[in-house]
């Protein structure tokens, strides 16, 4: 294999939230990933969500991540993330090795100790316990993938092959982020983050940049850092534009309050695609908005998403080609491309 440029590495990011029925779902993901690996896309990551069709169609990732394993050759399959406090650290660890058998070493784990706070009950837990169930359930995850035992007496089989070194961490906070670089763990931000009431209208890299500091000043030396950024963005020929940013507007103000604390209704189509972080338009306009930020220069790879664009999956297909063909080679991100035999 060879990579085009040296710069942050292209990823690919789905929560699976077409409106269609779950078979369909998962086919347009597969489909989704297939064609991220033939435009050179080195990872693609899937979301987990419970109990919910509108939030994320996927509560299983590690089951399907070894179906697009059995599908694709070279793509590196990531989890973005396990809500690990609803999870078994041990299940989670012998599900992993398994999946990363299968895919022949191209498992990456993303965790993480958020979620709906509705759904941790019906997992015996609670919000309010989180972050101890989190932190019990790395630990029994960490010693079996780095082949120790637990107290137990129990070790891991299949054993696992260099696969601690490929967990991720997602935070919002500069203390997350510290406890996940004093772990080696990769960094995983988010597409979009809630700002301090003091700076409403801070920007996301203005967020992410002290984020990003502190885990690297808490990695041990000698440690890579990998720090993954997450963003939304959809990329359209012009002549697709104006119906899709119809089919956006509504969805996009539907959660907009949510996603940014404060109340947006005096705002434009445009402004709202701001506020949200959202990076929505023509190959050209996308790349004048992302040569902006700042992250993308300190993160080792990049993943793009359409959530919260209501896309469709041809229009997902279409961004994915263009993001490659157009965008990446813009902004310098690295592209993985066969060698010929």
């Amino acid at each position: 294999m060879t990579n085009s440029s040296t710069g942050p590495r292209l990823g690919f990011f789905t929560r699976l939230l077409e409106d269609a029925p779950a078979a369909q779902r998962y086919r347009f993901a597969l489909e989704q990933i297939q064609a991220a690996e033939a435009h050179g896309f080195d990872s693609a990551w899937v979301a987990q969500h419970h109990f919910s069709a509108t939030e994320g169609g996927l509560p299983s990732p590690l089951v399907f991540l070894a179906h697009a394993a059995a599908q694709t050759s070279r793509i590196r399959l990531g989890t973005a993330i396990i809500t690990l406090p609803m999870e078994n650290g041990v299940r989670v660890a012998e599900d992993a090795a398994v999946t990363d058998v299968l895919s022949g070493g191209r498992l990456e784990i993303g965790l993480g100790s958020g979620g709906n706070p509705k759904s941790f009950p019906a997992f015996g837990t609670s919000f309010d316990q989180r972050r101890e169930v989190f932190a019990d359930n790395l630990a029994a995850l960490k010693t079996l993938l780095a082949g120790q035992s637990l107290e137990t007496g129990h070790a891991l089989y299949p054993e696992p092959t260099r696969l601690s070194e490929r967990l991720w961490q997602a935070t919002f906070s500069s203390g997350g982020s510290g406890a996940a670089g004093a772990a080696s763990d990769g960094l995983m931000l988010s597409r979009t983050q809630p700002r301090s009431q003091d700076k409403p209208e801070a920007t996301l890299d203005e967020v992410q940049l002290p984020v990003i500091d502190t885990y690297l000043a808490n990695l041990p030396s000698g440690v890579e850092p990998r720090i993954l950024a997450s963003r939304t963005a959809v990329v359209a020929d012009a002549a697709a534009l104006p119906e899709l940013r119809a089919r956006t507007e509504p969805a996009l103000r539907a959660e907009a309050d949510r996603l940014v604390g404060y109340d947006t209704s005096g705002l434009s189509l445009d402004e709202l695609l701001i506020a949200t972080d959202t990076y929505l338009g023509t190959p050209e306009q996308v790349i004048e908005r992302l040569a902006t930020d700042r992250v993308l220069n300190r993160a080792t790879d990049v993943s793009f998403q359409v959530h919260s664009v209501p896309a469709t999956n041809e229009t997902t297909l279409r961004s994915i080609e263009l993001l490659a063909t157009e965008v990446a080679p813009a902004l310098g991100l690295t592209l993985t491309t066969e060698q010929a035999a």
